[in-house]
């Protein structure tokens, strides 16, 4: 009997240490704030912050394995309303009317806003005209017939995707769905940059985070071939790059947050990801990225000439 009883203490001893093994597949079954499995969907906006976020907090959380699905802003929120996906980043918190519906399903959410965002538009670096006003961009996206000022050659104009983050800001704040022919869509950012890079009568709308990270070699290589525009808010203002300080301010006129909206267990892996997003390390991320963070905003430095 006591040779029994040793022998099951034994086995119940290496079986507790073995659950926690790294090789061990049950290692995943007790979900916490930096252990399990979880699935997000990203405004592919945000592809190069999110990247090295997932990244970072996996390696600061061994036994945490995020997997990331970059899609435009529509589809996020569908697949959110369907059920699909429980943790999402888009640029908008939901309205009343969709929180309503939520708490009407009891579903309870909670929406944190990380950062402070901009829509960047490039063109290629041999065009001239380099800078624009939004009344002018306003013009470009509804008037087929808008030619460039200096080269006098016709615009045109390429989104990432339509109901992407990018095409629903352009058109909800120039107030306007009924778009020309000039105006396309491409698949994705990188595309919208490579499409730039190769004609130079084109204006290209991107999220700034493809290309803010001036420490990321592959956004080195997408600058080359591209140049940033000036953005005024009237043809009599003053123009700004998409600079964070800029951003911070809100002298760029096309700035945007960004949000993680989680619905769930607030213990789970899929809420440990969203408060390292909102705590230190991923504001350090943000700022890194040249977005401005939520939570530890720009420190502007005034140098008054001698």
């Amino acid at each position: 009997m006591n040779r029994y009883i040793l022998f099951l203490s034994l086995f119940l001893v290496v079986t507790f240490v073995s659950c926690d093994s790294p090789q061990n597949p049950l290692a995943y079954v007790k979900e916490t704030h930096g252990r399990g499995k979880a699935m997000i969907y990203v405004e592919e906006s945000f592809k190069p912050l999110f990247e090295t976020s997932i990244s970072t907090f996996e390696s600061l959380n061994p036994k945490a394995d995020i997997t990331a699905k970059y899609l435009p802003e529509g589809k996020i929120i569908k697949a959110f309303f369907d059920g699909q996906v429980k943790t999402i980043t888009i640029t908008r918190d939901f309205t009343k009317a969709e929180k309503k519906y939520l708490k009407s399903k009891n579903v309870e959410v909670s929406s944190d806003r990380i950062a402070l965002d901009a829509v960047a538009l490039i063109v290629n670096p041999d065009n001239s005209d380099t800078t624009i006003s939004i009344p002018r961009l306003r013009q470009i996206l509804t008037d087929k017939n808008s030619v460039w000022p200096t080269s006098k050659q016709a615009i045109s104009v390429v989104f990432d995707q339509m109901n992407s983050a990018n095409f629903n800001y352009i058109t909800d704040m120039l107030q306007t769905n009924k778009l020309s022919s000039n105006v396309f869509a491409a698949k994705s950012n990188e595309e919208v940059i490579n499409y730039v890079k190769n004609n130079k009568n084109a204006i290209g709308i991107i999220g700034l985070n493809w290309i803010s990270n001036q420490e990321d070699f592959e956004v080195l290589n997408f600058l080359a071939g591209i140049h940033v525009m000036d953005v005024k808010l009237t043809e009599e203002s003053e123009s700004f790059k998409p600079i964070s300080g800029l951003i911070y301010t809100r002298e760029y006129p096309l700035i945007r947050d960004v949000w993680m909206i989680n619905k769930g267990s607030r213990s789970g892996l899929n809420s440990g990801f969203a408060n390292f997003m909102m705590g230190e390390k991923g504001q350090i991320i943000i700022h890194k990225s040249e977005l401005v963070p939520a939570n530890n905003p720009v420190r502007l430095i005034q140098i008054s000439p001698k």
